[in-house]
């Protein structure tokens, strides 16, 4: 396995590589904005993407729950929910973004796919804007702190509102280009992948419709697949995700000094199969496991490890027990001043 340099402190590290624009040594990243402001097209795709899976969930709950939910569409919500769930996790986040490991060509394209059909945007776009994240964590130019709307309860809310959705209204996708993802533009593989999202979409939906039909032999039970293993699936998974940039960085522990607001959060990191153990993250970027102690259930880190021992998965990256023993330690404002 190839260690990795822990903890943050350089946007290559962040990043995962060398994608962003390079900075001067002891300077602050820069901000490397490819477009001023959220595409027209970006903002209606996120609308569609928000709106409709909520409006599945009102119908579910509204003229469907105890009438029309049944084993199969919860077997096929849940089948979808880890599958795709672990296209993000593992693939868009800790393979694509932070270069954690390199995945077999069979194995890239499975876990791009699956987190195209989260419709939580093409593998460039979260790339991008999750390097600047890093980049910039919790300071000007972050695309989704919750910490820099304000002070009092009203700034909390607001930046609470941001960091969960409102980003992706305004400052989603300004990343999206080379200054921040020249690796992943430079790979045909997700090229071609990311030219196909709309397929991906469509798939994510017509997979429980399809397979619902071919099960039942009912459209009546093929459109009841489809709201509760389609728009009710993703609109769970959807706000699991946004809960990382929103409630893990301001609600949880901090174990590392990783110069901002991240924190670990048992919740969320039950919900996204590990990616809830954000601060650890943050001190540790390109690390392939979160959840660094035995406590710390992470799934994401398991089909990893899982894929490695299969031959599937190679570059493994880890931080040593001497890095880890190095790095510093979150210290509270009031013991540090003690």
């Amino acid at each position: 396995m190839t260690d990795v340099v822990a903890p943050e402190r350089s946007l290559e590290t962040a990043a995962g590589g060398p994608a962003g624009p390079p900075a001067e040594p002891g300077a602050e990243p820069t901000l490397g904005t490819v477009r001023a402001r959220t595409s027209r097209a970006s903002q209606i795709v996120t609308l569609v993407a928000v709106v409709v899976p909520a409006g599945g969930v009102l119908s579910a709950a509204g003229l469907l729950w105890g009438v029309a939910f049944r084993p199969l569409d919860l077997v096929l919500a849940l089948v979808l929910y880890v599958l795709t769930g672990l296209g993000i996790t593992v693939g868009y986040h800790r393979c694509f973004t932070h270069r954690s490991f390199e995945p077999a060509p069979a194995v890239k394209v499975a876990l791009a796919v699956l987190g195209s059909m989260t419709l939580q945007g093409p593998v460039t776009q979260w790339a991008t804007d999750h390097r600047k994240h890093h980049a910039r964590s919790d300071r000007e130019g972050d695309p989704h702190s919750p910490h820099l709307s304000g002070e009092g309860l009203v700034g909390t809310v607001r930046g609470l509102w941001h960091a969960h959705v409102g980003w992706m209204f305004s400052t989603k996708g300004m990343e999206r280009g080379l200054a921040w993802g020249r690796d992943l533009y430079e790979d045909r593989t997700l090229r071609v992948v990311d030219r196909l999202y709309l397929l991906w979409v469509l798939l994510s939906l017509a997979v429980p419709f399809l397979v619902g039909l071919a099960l039942t032999g009912s459209v009546a039970r093929a459109v009841e697949a489809l709201v509760w293993a389609g728009l009710v699936r993703i609109f769970a998974f959807e706000h699991s995700t946004f809960a990382v940039n929103s409630i893990c960085h301001t609600f949880g522990r901090r174990a590392w000094d990783a110069r901002d607001e991240s924190r670990n959060n048992w919740v969320v990191a039950a919900l996204t199969f590990g990616e809830g153990w954000h601060n650890n993250h943050h001190a540790f970027p390109r690390s392939a496991r979160h959840g660094l102690r035995a406590t710390q259930l992470d799934v994401s880190w398991l089909v990893i490890r899982g894929l490695e021992r299969l031959g599937l998965a190679r570059d493994v990256r880890l931080p040593t027990p001497a890095q880890i023993a190095r790095a510093p330690r979150y210290v509270p404002a009031a013991q540090a001043a003690g």
